[in-house]
């Protein structure tokens, strides 16, 4: 079987912990700050994981982390 691709833009936004799960940032922290509120903004901050339903999908794009 050939190697697989990994999706470049993927392997810069997603990383995998020990345990298996697939961790993220948050959406919506780029830009347009004032508007936002505090609380929001700073719960952003920290990282996130990718929902079940968006796992094998993205685990797909990055075969080999």
């Amino acid at each position: 079987m050939p190697k697989l691709k990994t999706h470049s833009a993927s392997k810069k936004r997603f990383r995998v912990t020990a345990s298996g799960k697939i961790k993220c940032g948050h959406a919506w922290r780029s830009h347009r700050l004032v508007s936002k509120a505090t609380k929001a903004k700073k719960h952003h901050r920290l990282g996130a994981y990718v929902s079940d339903a968006n796992l094998a999908t993205v685990k797909k794009l990055i075969p080999y982390k």
